[in-house]
Order: structure tokens, then sequence, then C-alpha cells
């Protein structure tokens, strides 16, 4: 594996992400995605449904680079509402394991005022470690 987890007792027990990462390989850094379809246009209207297509864009770009899943190494996630996106933390939490797994890289969410499409809920950006 290229990429380790790093999680030091004296910050606590991290719930859905890892304080830090280290990794070898290949870096690949991934734009921010939203929940835009194939058209150009944003889907869901919830939360977590944008969510779902925002973080399955970063992951289809992710594999068109070579990577899968795992090699995230760090996320950002840029949230419109965030008393919503942590009322959706369940629903959150559950696209997360269906298209990544258990596998928790180090992760920032960061509120902000809107995105560039105004019908964004949620962005979605990363960087990646591929193996070499």
């Amino acid at each position: 594996m290229s990429l380790e987890f790093i999680n030091p007792p004296e910050l606590g027990t991290p719930k859905g992400f890892s304080h830090a990462a280290v990794g070898s390989g290949t870096i690949v850094f991934l734009a921010g995605q939203t929940a835009l379809d194939a058209s150009g246009l944003i889907v869901g209207t919830t939360v977590a449904e944008q969510f779902e297509r925002a973080l399955g864009n970063l992951l289809t770009a992710l594999a068109a680079a070579g990577g899968n899943p795992t090699d995230l190494a760090s996320l950002t996630i840029y949230i419109v509402d965030i008393d919503d996106y942590r009322a959706s933390s369940h629903a959150i939490g559950a696209v997360w394991k269906q298209l990544v797994g258990r596998s928790y890289p180090p992760t920032a969410g960061i509120g902000v005022a809107r995105l560039w499409d105004a019908a964004a809920l949620v962005e979605v950006q990363g960087i990646a470690v591929l193996p070499d």
C-alpha cells in the first residue's frame, strides 16, 4: 500500500476522517466536483444526493487517472449549509461507505456562502496518491 493514515492518540479518535496521511507514489490532484451530470446540470435536491453525485464524479476523475477510492490521500468538502450537512451526516456516511468503503483520508469540511453553480449544495475536491 502506498498510503498510510496516521491518527495520534493526542488528537483524539477521528470519526469519518484521519488526522494525517503519508504516501509514496504518483500524486493526482483532483478538481472540485459538484453534482453535475454529463449535460452540465446539477442533479439531486438534498445535500446527501448531491454529495453522492459529487463524490461519484470525483471518483470517476480518479479512475480515469488510474486510481481507486482507497488512493484518496486528502479531501476537502465545501458546504453551503453546514447545519443541513450535519443533519444529513448519517446518509452522507452511508454514501461514503458505498462508494469508498472504510478508508477515511484526512478531510476538511468548509462552509461557504455559495458555489460556482448556485444550485450546488456541496463540492468535493481531493488529492490521491497512486502506488508506483
